[in-house]
């Protein structure tokens, strides 16, 4: 189970406009096209149901939140696969190894605690996220210096949760 109640991404909220959501995801066909790949009506429907989400998915979340199911598990998972080589989408996991996926559209990385017992995800708080970029950007920077290309990261952070903070909405993973 996921659970957490902080909102990470604006098109989640609720109160969001149809024209966030639809100027979202303008830029990320946009995003498709410049990569020359072909704008279908399965990866809309992944994206639209990815800009949705309040939190990282799994791809069986993905494929169940798919109202009309336009596309089967295996298209799924070749879609994310696409868009997580154009960042699009920010894979994250659980302690166990289970993959999650989160829109990320021009938008910095969002960290997160994965509670071990209970798969809470909470996102990291906001001085620490900032601490944690400075030094990423840092490494990313000298790593560039010394000749390396497309420098990418994963970073999450795996605790017990502690009892206070168990609350929130819960996605099964």
């Amino acid at each position: 189970m996921i659970a957490s109640t902080q909102t990470n991404h604006p098109l989640a909220d609720s109160s969001a406009s149809p024209s966030s959501l639809e100027q979202s995801l303008e830029q990320a066909c946009s995003r498709l096209k410049s990569a020359g790949l072909r704008i279908t009506q399965p990866r809309i429907a992944i994206l639209t149901t990815l800009f949705q989400q309040t939190q990282p998915v799994t791809i069986e979340q993905i494929h169940e939140n798919l109202n009309d199911h336009s596309c089967d598990l295996v298209t799924v998972y070749r879609c994310l696969a696409a868009f997580e080589e154009l960042n699009l989408v920010r894979r994250s996991y659980f302690h166990n190894g289970t993959s999650l996926y989160q829109i990320q559209l021009g938008t910095d990385p969002v960290y997160h605690i994965v509670g071990k017992t209970d798969n809470t995800v909470t996102t990291l708080p906001a001085d620490l996220t900032a601490d944690l970029r400075a030094v990423i950007q840092k490494i990313e920077g000298e790593l560039a210096s010394r000749g390396y290309t497309e420098v990418s990261h994963m970073a999450e952070f795996f605790a017990t949760t502690p009892d206070h903070a168990r609350h929130g909405v819960s996605i099964k993973g």
